[in-house]
């Protein structure tokens, strides 16, 4: 029995504690900052009202202010299931921390800090850090339907003692030292759910696949990650799975139909986080000025909408 650390309440972090207990390991979750609400409602009814369903009674359910302690005990392996908002918290209090303990990061994301693009594993400090991408909706894991995802490394051997720990007969892992590439291909997945969710005919949708995934192979190799992992589990895996029905899949529907994007949030999708238009608000200026047009037509025409509010114009 190994002491895992998750820290974050939300859906997927409260989703990776099923694997976790199934595995016999002692499970504590440690809310952010803003979940000291969701933590309080967690210990007394060990119901999660997003996931829609019951945890294990055997969580240990616990604020952020007890995080130092927590540090303190030592665990074998910490998961950092924070949303994007919350990695500059979790990456400033676990890079002070002098016992390097082994962490394995739910949370993807790219940036531009300094002009330059930076994707959330280079915030900590500590090597030992791994990632998880690949197709793994929250609630399809709870309910411990078959699940396949990626942990990656730059350490392979490092990720393939940390899915000891996790792997089950429905919870499935693949290992890569590709760690930039896999989590390049987990951000932008976001983008091209949102174009192929723009089409509204199966012919559309069949070759703005195919034009996703060239373009990002193209993303990939620009920013030095290995273009092998966009046809695996990270790139073409998570692709699937977000295009035919998630968040950004939903929006780009609205935008297939004319609609604007800010006008389309306020009125259909008010109090979701559309993780694409997100990152195109963090990114998107840089990726217009630095990517060709000519190589990343998709991303530019959802680019162009997006960051200047206007009508989606698709050019192949």
């Amino acid at each position: 029995m190994s002491k895992i650390l998750i820290i974050g309440a939300g859906v997927m972090g409260s989703a990776f504690t099923f694997p976790c207990i199934d595995n016999g390991h002692k499970v504590t979750v440690l809310g952010s900052p803003l979940e000291n609400d969701r933590i309080d409602e967690l210990s007394k009814t060990f119901f999660h009202k997003i996931l829609n369903c019951n945890v294990s009674k055997e969580i240990n359910f616990l604020k952020s202010d007890q995080l130092p302690q927590q540090l303190k005990s030592k665990p074998d392996l910490i998961v950092v299931g924070v949303n994007s908002k919350g990695i500059n918290w979790i990456s400033k209090e676990l890079n002070n921390e002098k016992n390097k303990i082994p962490i394995l990061l739910l949370t993807k994301g790219l940036n531009v800090e300094n002009n330059k693009f930076i994707i959330l594993t280079d915030k900590f400090s500590n090597d030992d850090i791994s990632v998880v991408a690949g197709p793994c909706l929250a609630k399809d894991l709870a309910k411990k339907n078959k699940t396949g995802v990626v942990f990656a490394n730059k350490n392979i051997e490092l990720a393939k003692k940390i899915s000891k720990l996790i792997k089950t007969n429905y919870y499935f892992i693949e290992h890569s030292d590709d760690l930039r590439g896999i989590e390049i291909c987990a951000a932008i997945k976001n983008f091209y759910s949102m174009i192929i969710g723009s089409a509204n005919e199966l012919n559309t949708a069949a070759l703005l696949l195919q034009r996703s995934l060239f373009e990002m192979r193209n993303f990939v190799k620009l920013l030095g990650g290995s273009e092998s992992s966009v046809y695996g589990l990270a790139g073409l895996g998570d692709l699937y799975v977000s295009s035919a029905g998630g968040r950004n899949s939903k929006m780009g529907q609205y935008l297939g139909q004319g609609q604007i994007y800010t006008e389309a949030k306020k009125k259909f999708m008010p109090n979701e986080t559309i993780e694409g238009a997100e990152l195109a608000f963090q990114i998107g200026s840089k990726v217009l000025k630095d990517f060709p047009q000519k190589d990343f037509p998709l991303l530019h025409s959802l680019l162009d909408a997006l960051c200047n509010n206007k009508k989606f114009n698709l050019k192949l």
